[in-house]
């Protein structure tokens, strides 16, 4: 078990000319409730992997938190060493309950850490990480450092050019000033990947969606416009609001207006 010292978050210019860039240290509480991810969707999005990766010997999972993703992927990848990196500490914790074999404490771009697990990994994942990175551009780079040629790199990012995004503007929670840092555009992405060396080998816009905008974003304007407290009563609307967000799901997840994307490229030899 490993671990450095978690860098501090500091203001930084966006490195990818993306649509809203927003300093913030937290998601509000209720967006933790509402966006809280099942052990379904974790497995789904390892099952997303299974026809590009075969039996990989080792993977990385950055952000990794409590390392609830590798839990769920050894079901589907029993033969892999699953290491988590997260900048708190829960990744030791996670490390204590066997989820990972490895945790590292600390942030892929510190040379410390890229050093140290330089070229060790055959598959290295993000999942709703990238878009809280300071530099997404160096976030990127390090990822890639961390890979051997021929690995893959698993991206899932929040949308911001869904429906709800366009619709609500920057008052769509990953827009505002409590959202994410970058929100990054498939397009731009893309475009990263391809000139950092890699090539795109699926995208999905599908089933990375997740039934929250509308929830959210009144939950949002309630808790700005009355308090925390006071916002409680608007309970029925946000559950009514919910609802909505589950009957159109089916809908969105069919079309490029979904929330959310998953990008699966490989690092090219070089």
């Amino acid at each position: 078990m490993t671990a450095t010292a978690p860098s501090q978050r500091r203001r930084t210019a966006c490195a990818l000319p993306l649509a809203a860039c927003w300093d913030h240290t937290y998601a509000p509480r209720y967006l933790k409730a509402v966006r809280k991810t099942s052990p379904r969707r974790l497995r789904a999005a390892a099952l997303a992997a299974l026809p590009f990766i075969s039996e990989p010997e080792s993977w990385l999972d950055v952000g990794t938190g409590d390392a609830h993703f590798p839990e769920a992927a050894k079901e589907l990848f029993p033969y892999t060493a699953f290491d988590g990196l997260d900048p708190t500490h829960r990744v030791l914790h996670a490390r204590v309950a066997e989820r990972v074999e490895e945790a590292h404490v600390g942030r892929l771009t510190d040379p410390r850490v890229t050093a140290r697990l330089r070229t060790r990994y055959d598959v290295v994942s993000m999942f709703r990480h990238l878009e809280h990175a300071p530099d997404p551009r160096a976030e990127l780079r390090a990822a890639l450092a961390v890979l051997r040629p021929g690995g893959h790199l698993v991206l899932e990012l929040p949308n911001p050019r869904s429906l709800f995004a366009l619709l609500f503007g920057c008052c769509w929670v990953p827009q505002t000033p409590h959202g994410h840092l970058h929100p990054v555009p498939l397009r731009k992405l893309r475009e990263e990947l391809r000139s950092q060396g890699c090539t795109i080998v699926a995208t999905d816009r599908r089933t990375p969606h997740v039934p929250y905008d509308l929830a959210a974003t009144i939950a949002l304007v309630l808790n700005l416009a009355l308090g925390p407290v006071l916002a409680l009563l608007g309970a029925p609307l946000v559950a009514a609001a919910w609802a909505v967000d589950l009957v159109l799901a089916p809908l969105l997840s069919l079309t490029p207006l979904s929330n959310a994307y998953r990008v699966i490229a490989r690092k090219e030899p070089t």
